[in-house]
């Protein structure tokens, strides 16, 4: 008879759990140049942003080291960096340049955008769009 080479093969542990984290930013208020109106144009109004963010599940947090995470901090700063840079006429294009600079972080999987514009319409405490797009 033949003798037949074997081979060890190691398993990975199966986890009894799925694990999902999310990244949460709430009401960030800003004030901005933002309209097609020349009036919007001229006068900065206040936009709030809602961002919830999915990130990638293995990724594994240590103290020690901030890019084992996705940073809210980081995250707040770029929105605000992007919303002083330039006027926007739709909020829709806001919304792609945001969604563009944090998708950079490949951390990133899924993005939920809500952009409110607070003092635009009288009898309304809020008008705006929300968007999600997700990594495929």
């Amino acid at each position: 008879m033949k003798k037949k080479n074997l081979k060890i093969v190691k398993l990975k542990r199966k986890e009894n759990y799925s694990y999902k984290r999310k990244i949460l930013v709430s009401d960030l208020t800003l004030l901005m140049s933002i309209g097609i109106h020349n009036f919007e144009k001229i006068k900065k109004q206040e936009v709030k942003f809602n961002i919830s963010i999915d990130i990638n599940p293995s990724l594994f947090p240590n103290k020690d080291n901030l890019n084992s995470i996705v940073n809210y901090e980081t995250i707040i700063k770029i929105i605000a960096r992007i919303t002083k840079s330039k006027h926007y006429d739709l909020l829709e294009t806001l919304a792609e340049d945001i969604f563009h600079e944090l998708f950079k972080n490949y951390n990133i999987q899924k993005i939920k955008l809500k952009i409110q514009k607070t003092q635009i319409i009288k009898n309304t405490s809020s008008v705006g769009i929300e968007i999600t797009k997700k990594r495929l």
